[in-house]
């Protein structure tokens, strides 16, 4: 590993989280009583932001928020989070984005968004931002962010041969020349299913990585929760093994898991080792409640111990079952 700084450039997306605790999930038509609830900062975006920020690296976040109390709160967050607010955009006729989530006493959550002024990113506001993405180690894309921006942002980072990371959720159909643009993929068990066109309900790691590839991504790192990760690339398929954890909360399980991973590779760690230090960074995640306060320094990160045997565990990303959302 080098002792440069890791520069990260992220397409972000925002979105003010409104955190329910409940025993349970409610059936249709049902109410349940909850036992807690949080508001915070959330979204894709700016978690993998934070969590590449707070592992050293120099991070680059191009987001919108609404001209509102939620929008001023996040950029008061990524100020005090040390991340470049040059290309954080504020729309003054659009909410800033918000997500509804329920999480149950298992740790596992439902969450619903809505985009806000997320969806006002276009190819132009990717264009405005090519000197930074050009700049950087590695790109972070998502799914809350309109295609179009993504789009943009991965073929100006192919044009400066910037090395890419997509994180497909919340997950969309999308073509194969979009993917092309992709140097590695990240999706859970659920997400990887749909691009790859797997209905059947069965899981093979290896072969869905392939039907991945063959849609033009060159390496799919899976993310399976408690089992670590699967790698698929030019040298073949391989299972890297996850930290166990004390679960308390799998929010953002996948938005920690990413953020190390990009911050591991512009250090120029292997890709094996990098997705090593990420199943760290999941599984530190899973031991707090809530995103932000989940997402560790790399001394936190280090110091994961194993839990005594009657405790529930999770390491790495998140696994899919049962879907997940915008925070994981």
């Amino acid at each position: 590993m080098n002792d440069t700084v890791p520069r990260i450039f992220v397409v972000g997306s925002y979105m003010h989280a409104f955190v329910l605790r409940a025993p349970r999930f409610p059936q249709d038509g049902e109410t349940v009583f909850g036992t807690d609830s949080e508001i915070g900062p959330g979204g894709k975006g700016s978690n993998q932001a934070i969590a590449a920020a707070r592992l050293g690296a120099a991070v680059d976040l191009l987001a919108c928020v609404g001209d509102d109390a939620f929008g001023s709160e996040a950029r008061r967050l990524w100020q005090d989070e040390g991340l470049n607010g040059r290309l954080i955009h504020v729309d003054p006729d659009r909410a800033t984005g918000m997500a509804f989530i329920i999480v149950d006493e298992t740790g596992q959550n439902r969450i619903i968004v809505t985009p806000g002024a997320n969806d006002m990113l276009s190819a132009h506001h990717a264009d405005l931002a090519e000197d930074a993405i050009a700049s950087a180690g590695v790109l972070i894309a998502q799914f809350e962010a309109p295609l179009e921006v993504v789009r943009g942002a991965l073929q100006l980072a192919r044009r400066h041969g910037v090395r890419t990371i997509l994180n497909p959720a919340p997950v969309r159909q999308v073509t194969d020349d979009l993917l092309a643009l992709v140097d590695i993929v990240t999706p859970n068990e659920s997400e990887a299913q749909t691009l790859a066109g797997a209905s059947d309900g069965s899981f093979d790691p290896e072969r869905v990585g392939r039907a991945l590839q063959a849609r033009g991504i060159e390496t799919v790192v899976l993310t399976l929760g408690d089992a670590g990760a699967y790698i698929l690339d030019g040298a073949g398929g391989r299972h890297v093994p996850g930290v166990h954890a004390a679960v308390v909360d799998t929010t953002g399980a996948g938005d920690a898991f990413t953020g190390a991973l990009a911050v591991a590779l512009a250090r120029g760690q292997s890709l094996d080792d990098a997705v090593g230090f990420a199943n760290l960074g999941g599984a530190y995640c899973v031991t707090r409640p809530g995103v932000v306060p989940g997402l560790g320094a790399e001394r936190d990160l280090l110091a994961i111990q194993a839990p005594a045997a009657d405790q529930p565990v999770h390491s790495g990303g998140s696994r899919g079952c049962p879907p997940r959302g915008h925070n994981e």
